[in-house]
Parts: structure tokens; C-alpha cells; sequence
């Protein structure tokens, strides 16, 4: 029987009755956020979920949840990875590869967001080289390791929307640097990576999606401040009021977590394969006005050409060719 999900549904909800047992999940950023939840809620129903953390002890603490809650089978085990460090993805990568069976999905989750101007080990800008180059390295490396069958799901935003698209000075060398438009090239980014890598592996069965949790409240936005979010959601609440609407509502972290369960797990795979979700469901192109919480995404982060192109742009920046 088909279920219908909407933007309410937890991550409880969307696996309520779903055995995972004997399913193998892999999840990056697996000690914040939603990737906390997303976890729990794996090996709650059975699935075994290999984390990644960049703090091994600080994520043992945290995650303690993931393991008392664990049911069915369901475990959970932290490996580190650095996604701002090549030579950490990649130790990860061969770490990971070397032991264990296959992949039945890989959630890229883990991002930082807004950040000061800052360089990661390599010198690619901050955001763009975490959210995007890191897990480019990571999943590719990994890509023989998902089983014929199986799923990528990337996690995106609705800030990709903000603007358009470039292959132009993605390190900011030339232009000024801007917190928010680095973070919504990196989303961009993640979401063409999505259809390319969709696009490559669609023959064995493997199928890949782009996904946006929501707006929640958690450590990503520490960059902002807290006085400048709130008076951003202050504006927000009264801009939505105005059109007759309810004030905002921040979605809970279970809310967040249940898209990435959505197209990982329940969907089916031609419905969400080089697809962007939210809300549980596909959203529609919209290039067109957009209010702050409407839903849509933008054609240029589903263009095929423009997936392709970043894919050899982003080989070249990190020298391999996959």
C-alpha cells in the first residue's frame, strides 16, 4: 500500500513498519543535526549505519542515543572523516571500502554553512570544498561499494535557489567573498552531483537524489549568529502573516531527517532518480518568483550539461577521474 508523507511526517513516520535488517547504510555528518536522527531512526529499525564523524569522542558521546535505541538487529559504528581534508576523505574511503559487505544507500549529509572566508586543506573554498569536492571524493571512491539496486542521496537546500549557478570563480578568487551565495553554489553543486551520478549508475540499478530536510534549528547555522537568524525568521514570520499565512514554524530535527529516508528507502527509484525532493515528495521546476518557504527548484541545478561539466571541473580540482 502506497503512503502519503508531507512535510509533518518524522523520520519515525516514513519508516513506521519497515524492516531494515541485513541493509547496510552509510551516512555521513552522523554526530549533528539530522544526521543524529537519521541514524537513530536506521538502527531503530534494524539497519547497520557506519557514521562518520570528524571527532571520534565528542561523536561517541553525542550519538549514544543511536545505540540504545537500536532494535531488531540495527547497530551503528563511527569512522572518522574530515570533509574539508582530501587526504582524510580518501583515508576514510579506503577504510571503509576494505571492510565489510556493500551499500544498500550512502546519505551524503554532512555541510557546513555561511562560513567566514576560509580555505579548506587543499585551498578550495570552505563550503564549496566541504559540501560539494568532499563528498564528490568520498562517494565516487565508494561507488563500486554500493550494491546493484541500491541509492545516493545527497542532502541539498532550498538556499540553491538564491542564485544562479556558475562554473565561474567557484573559490572566489576574483570576486568577492559572500557567506550565502558560497553556500548556495556548494547546494547547487550537490544537487548536479546527484543527477550526474544518477545519470552514471543508472544502469546497475543505482539511483541517485537530491534532498531538502527543511528549516531546522541546529548547529549548521552557527555561522549566522544567533541575532541575525532570528531577526531573518522575525521578517520571515511577519512577510508570511501579511499574505494571510501562519508565522513560521521551525521543522523538528525527526521532520528534517524524514526526506533523506524518503527517497532512500521508500520511494520508488525511477519516481526520485536525478531528482531534488522536499517534503517527502519530488518538487516541481520553478524558475519563477518564489516565497521563503514555497517549494521548487531551480532548472539550472537539474540541467544535465551544466552536471556534466562541474563533474569534469571537479575532477580536475581534485586530480582523479572517476
Amino acid at each position: 500500500m502506497n503512503r502519503t508523507f508531507n512535510a509533518a511526517s518524522t523520520a519515525d513516520d516514513v519508516l513506521d513498519g519497515i524492516d531494515l535488517r541485513g541493509r547496510r547504510i552509510l551516512l555521513t555528518g552522523a554526530s549533528s543535526g539530522i544526521g543524529i536522527e537519521t541514524a537513530r531512526a536506521l538502527a531503530a529499525h534494524g539497519a547497520h549505519v557506519v557514521g562518520t564523524a570528524r571527532d571520534l569522542s565528542n561523536a561517541q558521546a553525542v550519538t549514544a542515543a543511536v545505540l540504545s535505541d537500536a532494535a531488531n538487529g540495527g547497530s551503528f559504528e563511527l569512522v572518522e572523516l574530515d570533509l574539508s581534508s582530501l587526504e582524510s576523505v580518501r583515508r576514510c574511503a579506503d577504510r571503509i571500502a576494505d571492510s565489510g559487505p556493500l551499500f544498500d544507500v550512502v546519505i551524503a549529509n554532512a555541510g557546513v554553512m555561511a562560513t567566514p572566508a576560509g580555505r579548506t586543506r587543499e585551498g578550495f573554498e570552505t563550503q564549496f570544498g566541504t559540501n560539494h569536492l568532499g563528498h564528490f571524493v568520498l562517494v565516487n571512491r565508494l561507488a563500486s561499494r554500493i550494491a546493484d539496486g541500491g541509492r545516493l542521496v545527497v542532502v541539498a537546500s532550498a538556499s540553491h535557489r538564491s542564485a544562479p549557478f556558475s562554473l565561474d570563480d567557484l573559490n572566489f578568487e576574483r570576486t568577492p567573498y559572500e557567506p550565502q551565495l558560497a553556500y548556495a553554489r556548494s547546494k547547487t553543486a550537490n544537487i548536479l552531483f546527484a543527477v550526474e551520478f544518477d545519470r552514471r549508475h543508472r544502469a546497475r540499478g543505482v539511483r541517485a537524489a537530491a534532498v531538502h530536510p527543511g528549516t531546522i534549528r541546529t548547529g549548521l547555522g552557527r555561522h549566522m549568529g544567533q541575532e541575525v537568524m532570528e531577526a531573518a525568521i522575525e521578517k520571515l514570520s511577519a512577510a508570511l502573516v501579511a499574505e494571510g499565512q501562519a508565522p513560521f514554524q521551525w521543522k523538528s530535527v525527526a521532520q528534517g531527517a524524514a526526506t533523506t529516508l524518503w527517497a532512500g528507502l521508500i520511494a520508488a527509484p525511477d519516481e526520485v532518480g536525478g531528482r531534488y525532493c522536499e517534503n517527502c515528495h519530488v518538487s516541481e521546476v520553478n524558475d519563477g518568483p518564489l516565497g521563503p518557504f514555497a517549494e521548487g527548484v531551480r532548472s539550472y541545478a537539474l540541467d544535465p550539461e551544466t552536471a556534466r561539466l562541474l563533474w569534469r571541473r571537479s575532477e580536475e580540482m581534485v586530480g582523479e577521474t572517476f
